[in-house]
């Protein structure tokens, strides 16, 4: 018995001590990533485990709101996110995130310095920047002959059951008020209501909303335009030259998605890990190689120039990745809407429900 006591001691004073060793915590052995659909190579997955040497477990959502609503309804379990602009904002009043010391993401030296301090995070004092894009118009010309320019254009007759949507409120709505010369963050009650009429009259029009693949439809012929992310545009092009990316005269939205690290997670030290990894420029060009979004990471774009100059120069010169200076002048950003937000929710829910 004596011995097995010595043998006991012996093994908890070896535990402390290992513990001391790595800063007064054990080191996480895994990490939870929440995150769109579509959107984190597995390759990176793989690669990080392989040379970290911490397990992913990877699940996903599909908008802002679903995001957003997970959190604010108290989950917990997650360590790291990828919330959008104005969810950031959101989070950020709600007190949803843990604030970041950047002296532990190393890699964020390479980050463009335009993508820095942004608006809806001053300081970057809860994210740093994954993916930024555009979210336009998308047309397959060989089915779409005559030009078309504007998302007024959605509601012509001809356009029965052809259109794809994205299934997000903000991006719809916003896009219906845009048509009707209003803000796409509008608070006013009248102008809500025109525009949920205005919706109602394009549902016709409308074969299904989709924001995990809606290239999907496009490229199976089942609709011949609609509304995607400029990421997706870019996947479609690449197999069907035919489908176009299109900036509207009414103007389209600009997005920025993020890398964050929700109040309270379990593993924050695995969490920082995984982000500095993320913004290593190798694992970035994984990210733009796959998901075909506009990449924010300075250093993964010189590297891409330096490996792959051809790759360079079609992601420089396609508007869906790198939008011309003129369209930048018509791209309007999502902000939070505040109390308005029940009005979005109830017309959003109202129009859908008869789909």
């Amino acid at each position: 018995m004596k011995g097995k006591v010595q043998l006991f001691i012996i093994m908890v004073t070896l535990t402390i001590l290992a513990t001391a060793c790595s800063g007064g915590t054990a080191k996480s052995t895994e990490v939870n990533l929440y995150a769109w659909s579509e959107y984190v190579p597995q390759a990176l997955l793989d690669g990080f485990t392989e040379k970290i040497g911490i397990k992913i477990n990877y699940d996903t959502y599909s908008s802002n709101e679903e995001l957003l609503a997970k959190m604010q309804a108290g989950a917990s379990g997650y360590d790291v996110i990828i919330p959008s602009d104005y969810i950031v904002s959101i989070m950020a009043k709600q007190g949803m995130m843990e604030k970041l010391d950047l002296n532990k993401l190393p890699n964020f030296k390479n980050v463009g310095e335009e993508f820095k301090n942004l608006s809806f995070d001053p300081g970057n004092q809860y994210t740093v920047p994954y993916q930024w894009g555009t979210s336009c118009m998308v047309i397959d010309t060989d089915k779409v002959t005559s030009p078309i320019t504007k998302w007024a254009d959605f509601w012509k007759p001809e356009f029965n059951g052809k259109i794809v949507l994205l299934d997000d409120e903000r991006e719809v709505l916003g896009m219906v008020l845009k048509v009707l010369g209003y803000s796409n963050n509008s608070k006013d009650p009248a102008q809500l209501e025109e525009a949920k009429n205005k919706f109602l009259e394009l549902m016709p029009n409308v074969k299904l909303f989709d924001s995990d693949s809606p290239k999907t439809a496009l490229l199976s012929g089942e609709v011949w335009l609609g509304q995607t992310w400029n990421g997706e545009a870019a996947i479609a092009h690449s197999e069907n030259p035919a489908i176009d990316y299109v900036f509207p005269e009414e103007g389209c939205t600009m997005w920025f998605d993020n890398l964050a690290i929700p109040k309270g997670a379990p593993h924050q030290d695995a969490a920082f890990e995984l982000i500095n990894f993320i913004l290593d420029p190798e694992q970035s060009l994984l990210i733009t190689g796959e998901f075909p979004y506009s990449n924010p990471n300075k250093a993964a774009l010189d590297l891409l120039r330096t490996k792959d100059q051809e790759k360079y120069q079609a992601y420089m010169e396609f508007a869906a990745t790198n939008p011309p200076a003129d369209v930048l002048k018509r791209l309007y950003m999502i902000e939070d809407v505040g109390e308005a937000t029940e009005m979005w929710d109830r017309i959003w829910t109202e129009v859908k429900g008869g789909e």
